[in-house]
């Protein structure tokens, strides 16, 4: 586990350091990933994170292998709702979607748009495609899974023990609202 990513936000002010390879790299279609980055796009200065066909793409890292180098005074919370079980973090120097934090998850899902375009991991998966009207627009270079799957909740799983069942706590600097 040599193997170490620094990301950072669209300015730089905000930096991650990711410690080995992601548990997972996958493009989520929910309605909550779709609706979160709407409004986040909404932030002065923000881009809009969805693919052209309208997903979430991350890379799933066990909240141990991610450390923030700079800038944790810029990230803040933002939910969909007061009782959400997610919250996106978002780095407010620059209003960049960082990552996705489920409640009582062990992993964060980093957000792609973070890499550059040649480092960028590449999806293994597109998830909740049962969410789209429209799904059979999407691509066929990966599977399109109408939900989660039980072998990605076993790579989740798999995670978790490998962290001695520890789930880690982010600390933010506050909240925002979208």
């Amino acid at each position: 586990m040599s193997e170490t990513t620094e990301i950072s936000c669209a300015c730089g002010r905000t930096r991650l350091e990711l410690k080995g390879k992601p548990i997972l790299v996958s493009e989520c279609l929910c309605n909550s990933c779709r609706a979160a980055a709407d409004r986040l796009a909404t932030l002065p200065g923000a881009k809009n994170l969805l693919t052209s066909y309208g997903a979430t793409a991350c890379a799933e890292y066990r909240k141990d292998r991610v450390r923030i180098l700079s800038g944790a005074y810029h990230l803040r919370e933002f939910r969909l709702s007061t009782d959400a079980g997610t919250r996106r973090i978002v780095a407010t120097c620059c209003n960049t979607p960082v990552f996705l934090e489920m409640k009582r998850g062990h992993w964060l899902s980093i957000y792609l748009h973070l890499w550059p375009d040649h480092a960028r991991p590449k999806a293994e998966m597109r998830t909740m495609t049962g969410d789209l009207a429209g799904a059979s627009n999407l691509p066929d270079d990966i599977p399109n899974l109408k939900s989660h799957t039980v072998s990605f909740y076993a790579k989740l799983l798999g995670a978790w023990i490998g962290m001695g069942f520890r789930n880690p706590k982010i600390e933010v600097a506050g909240k925002i609202d979208a």
